[in-house]
């Protein structure tokens, strides 16, 4: 069982616990005081949990963020006065620089009800980097594409529903131009290149997208339309094999360069299990991938037999990183996603990589998913990303931001829109939970869709990390 599972896992035997004691006082109220005063106390009760208690945070936001940076930032001094965030000395700072800055944040007693934020005002640019309710501790504000406003002393950070006090050494990190390299992103399942990567992948000047799985379970919508299970995975399958083909033209990709490795969703641990034994899907009731490749530009290995073998896989990447030779590889991150499947997509890759004679001078991970807060990036669209939680690593978090203007922002949500697994409906249940908490917590939808991933997705930033 993975972390993220035991967290959920602990996550609801606690409100189990909670409803039952709940239910128990209730009945007590109803006994000794009147019978309709427990009925006003569970509605009441069931509103404030849909708007104030619904989110999947498994730490404190008393805890303190716990990054180990490494030794390669440049720590530049500020200091923020009357609300400007001020450099103690003139410092030139690259336009395309990261720059993350560590801030406490403690929450006003309004800030238990609405997010806490902390606005960004830089000449014309304006941004709000969102954090947990109730915050009271270590957090780090990214400060990237706001450089120049930094550098003439018009940088204003105010916070909404918190108080801020700010560490008094900015970290900075120069970077090559990766959109000037041979990008290869690789996307367990089809969107994961889009919602991770697009703002990069659509300005390279060569990009490549490899997408292992056809991602064909949880097909609930398709059996909606009065599909048989197996229709329906098979169709979902062939669907987002399309849209791993498809999509990335809208950003100028080649077909060429496009490729679906069709493996089966979730089935990725199994089959690195046993290298050799093939695993079949678990809804389509297949044990053949080239179902899911027929639309590749050329064959590979693993067409030969269409085995679903991790041998296959392997023998598949590495034949493409050869072909495609990628200066920079996007993967996810090994230790912040925890998806099954990414973590073995980042596995797969550096296995096919070993003793391989290319390798990419560049390998940059990100995280689609968290262990402890499914809400990150909190906030709205269009909006910063600020740091993800992360409490103590073991290993340096190297972070690379790329900025994204207006008119980016507006394509990554359109390529987004083009995928059919983020356009069905959201369940009843959860649509009901946002009106409240657009009612009751201040939270904003997003305008590009209902799916959470444009609000977390659309954003000024890509956050990405050097592994």
């Amino acid at each position: 069982m993975s972390r993220k599972q035991q967290l959920l896992k602990r996550h609801r035997r606690t409100k189990r616990i909670a409803l039952l004691v709940g239910l128990l006082l209730l009945l007590l109220v109803g006994v000794l005081v009147a019978w309709w005063l427990p009925v006003l106390l569970a509605i009441l009760g069931w509103l404030a949990h849909e708007a104030w208690f619904a989110d999947h945070l498994f730490y404190s936001p008393k805890d303190d963020y716990g990054y180990d940076f490494g030794n390669e930032a440049r720590q530049v001094a500020v200091r923020l006065e009357a609300g400007r965030l001020l450099l103690e000395s003139p410092q030139e700072l690259a336009g395309d620089a990261t720059l993350i800055l560590g801030v406490q944040v403690k929450s006003s007693w309004l800030g238990r009800f609405f997010d806490p934020a902390i606005e960004v005002q830089g000449g014309p640019l304006a941004d709000r980097q969102t954090f947990e309710r109730g915050v009271n501790g270590l957090r780090y504000l990214n400060l990237s594409g706001l450089s120049a406003s930094l550098a003439r002393g018009e940088l204003q950070l105010r916070g909404r529903f918190c108080r801020i006090q700010i560490q008094s050494q900015l970290n900075v990190w120069r970077d090559p131009d990766y959109r000037r390299q041979r990008v290869m992103v690789i996307a367990p399942h089809a969107d994961d290149a889009e919602l991770a990567a697009f703002g990069l992948y659509s300005q390279a000047d060569e990009a490549w997208i490899v997408t292992l799985t056809a991602g064909e379970i949880e097909a609930e919508h398709y059996q909606a339309m009065g599909m048989s299970p197996v229709e329906a995975a098979r169709i979902k399958g062939r669907l987002r094999a399309w849209d791993s083909i498809a999509v990335p033209r809208w950003a100028g990709v080649p077909e060429a360069h496009c490729v679906q490795l069709g493996y089966f969703c979730l089935q990725l641990p199994a089959m690195q299990a046993a290298a050799h034994q093939p695993v079949a899907s678990r809804e389509a009731h297949m044990s053949d991938t080239r179902l899911f490749r027929q639309l590749n530009p050329f064959l590979l290995p693993g067409d030969q037999d269409g085995q679903p073998t991790w041998n296959n896989l392997l023998a598949d990447l590495r034949e493409l990183l050869l072909k495609a030779r990628p200066e920079v590889i996007v993967l996810p991150h090994p230790t912040l996603d925890p998806h099954p499947d990414h973590i073995c997509a980042h596995v797969a890759v550096m296995q096919a990589l070993e003793g391989l004679e290319w390798q990419p001078s560049t390998v940059l991970g990100y995280a689609n998913h968290l262990h402890d807060n499914d809400r990150w990036p909190m906030g709205d669209s269009g909006a910063g990303i600020a740091l993800p939680p992360v409490f103590g690593s073991s290993t340096p978090l190297r972070p690379w931001c790329l900025s994204l203007t207006q008119a980016e922002q507006f394509d990554k949500a359109m390529a987004l829109g083009m995928m059919h697994d983020l356009q069905p409906p959201a369940p009843f249940k959860r649509r009901v939970r946002r009106c409240l908490q657009r009612l009751l917590a201040g939270r904003s939808r997003s305008p590009y869709g209902e799916n959470e991933f444009f609000r977390k997705a659309v954003r000024r930033h890509e956050l990405f990390w050097r592994l």
